[in-house]
């Protein structure tokens, strides 16, 4: 009786990398093929870390300006209230020495009403010599001011009382700008760390795009990256970049 001869059974295993794709298989051709996902991935890959690197790099100068203007704006506080202490000590001490003065006013008045010329001359000369060495220059501007306009108080000059802290605001008003832009700078350093994590899930997103063996499902995690990757660039586009910013100036090497 006749044995009947087997056929041998190909041990080949078809690889993934020769599956069609499913467009191909109904007789179309896609544009998305292995190769060609893999290329725009590799791209992605290097193109989104280049950006997560420089968000994270302008988001870093943004936190080293936030604590120079918080450091700065401290320092200029305690100079203000400093300056403004010695101003009243200056308002306070040019009080006293107007309520000295305007008695030596009042016994030039009597001399003036006397005509004692070398009594005049004497308290004139007290008065000039006083003023020069106890009253401030403030003082001095409003005594000139009451003379000219027939007052009888130097203090009634229009805005001298502001005279006397101008310099002690100006410093309280620096302070407050250099507050504000440390806070300024620190929302922009938070929102360049906001972009660095959208890069981050887009790295993400790419790295594993691979491991999904349906070529659909890779298109889709592809373009969800894509999109993570436009939106956080476009966000990092509105963003200020630090103040007084230059990329020659990590190229200057002249000091």
């Amino acid at each position: 009786m006749a044995k009947k001869e087997t056929e041998p059974v190909s041990s080949e295993v078809v690889r993934q990398d020769d599956v069609a794709p499913d467009n191909a298989i109904n007789g179309k051709k896609s544009f998305f093929t292995p190769k060609r996902v893999e290329t725009i991935v590799a791209i992605l890959l290097g193109v989104t870390t280049l950006l997560s690197a420089w968000a994270s790099w302008i988001g870093h100068l943004h936190g080293g300006l936030q604590s120079i203007n918080f450091t700065e704006s401290n320092n200029a506080a305690s100079h203000g209230t400093a300056v403004y202490s010695l101003s009243m000590q200056m308002f306070l001490a040019d009080m006293i020495s107007w309520n000295t003065v305007k008695d030596y006013y009042y016994d030039l008045d009597l001399a003036k009403l006397d005509g004692d010329q070398a009594k005049i001359d004497l308290i004139e000369e007290k008065i000039k010599k006083f003023e020069m060495e106890n009253a401030s220059d403030i003082l001095i501007e409003g005594v000139k001011w009451m003379k000219e306009n027939g007052e009888d108080n130097p203090f009634n000059m229009p805005d001298i009382t502001e005279k006397y802290f101008s310099t002690a605001q100006e410093t309280i008003e620096k302070s407050q700008y250099l507050l504000d832009e440390g806070k300024r700078d620190n929302t922009k350093g938070d929102s360049y760390m906001l972009v660095t994590v959208i890069y981050s899930l887009t790295l993400f997103l790419l790295g594993i795009v691979g491991t999904f063996k349906s070529m659909p499902n890779r298109i889709a995690v592809l373009l969800i990256a894509v999109v993570c990757l436009v939106f956080a660039f476009i966000y990092m586009c509105t963003i200020p970049l630090p103040t007084g910013f230059s990329k020659m100036n990590f190229f200057d090497f002249n000091g």
